[in-house]
């Protein structure tokens, strides 16, 4: 026979059990990106992907017993998104194979893009009350040279949204949501990268045609 203290004890054991298993929610956004519909910029353009980016994640704590927290995984979707964006905008795309710095000098590149995913906020019907899951982010990019010296700086932001009548579960809508957001930026990117000012000045340098003899 079970004593009260006993009973007490497995009774508490049991309930963190069962809080234990329901955990957070967690989105390893996976989805498929298309190629840009352009024609390639003829530059050799090399990537490095910083690790917080590489296998970057959103963690929101609940605030309360009726929200779930939520753990949103991005950083494999983003890998795969932005090599297949920059694969198809410049002529020949590189991965560099360290940090840009003197260490990388002899890859040969006319510039490294560096993206950092700067902030992220998602809203789901329990947030907002209405049917509508969303996603935005803002990226921070860096060009710079394979030595590490400054290019150009600028940031960019991309939204996604999907209503819960297409999907099944939270997890689902969540993950269309980050895919849409994904798809965004990179059209965001590729149509405003030659319009960053730092970036068109960099590229009418080195594109320059040599000026014209004047005619006598």
């Amino acid at each position: 026979m079970i004593s009260a203290p006993e009973c007490r004890l497995l009774l508490a054991a049991t309930l963190l059990a069962v809080l234990s298993a329901c955990g957070p929610a967690k989105v390893e956004v996976q989805g498929n990106f298309p190629e840009p519909l352009m024609e390639p910029l003829p530059l050799t353009m090399g990537v490095w992907y910083p690790e917080k980016f590489a296998n970057h994640e959103f963690f929101d704590e609940a605030t309360s017993r009726e929200e779930s927290s939520w753990i949103v995984k991005t950083g494999q979707a983003q890998v795969q998104m932005w090599d297949k964006l920059w694969g198809g905008m410049f002529s020949e795309f590189v991965h560099m194979k360290g940090k840009p710095g003197a260490g990388q000098m002899n890859q040969v590149v006319d510039a490294v893009l560096i993206p950092h995913v700067e902030e992220l906020q998602y809203a789901i019907p329990a947030h907002t009350n209405i049917k509508v899951y969303e996603i935005w982010m803002r990226y921070r990019f860096e060009m710079v040279t394979a030595g590490g010296m400054p290019i150009a700086e600028w940031t960019m932001t991309s939204y996604g949204k999907t209503p819960t009548a297409f999907m099944q579960t939270d997890e689902g809508a969540v993950n269309l949501a980050a895919v849409m957001a994904l798809r965004d930026a990179g059209a965001n990117f590729a149509t405003n990268f030659t319009r960053v000012p730092a970036v068109e000045d960099w590229l009418q340098e080195k594109w320059q045609q040599p000026t014209a003899e004047a005619a006598p």
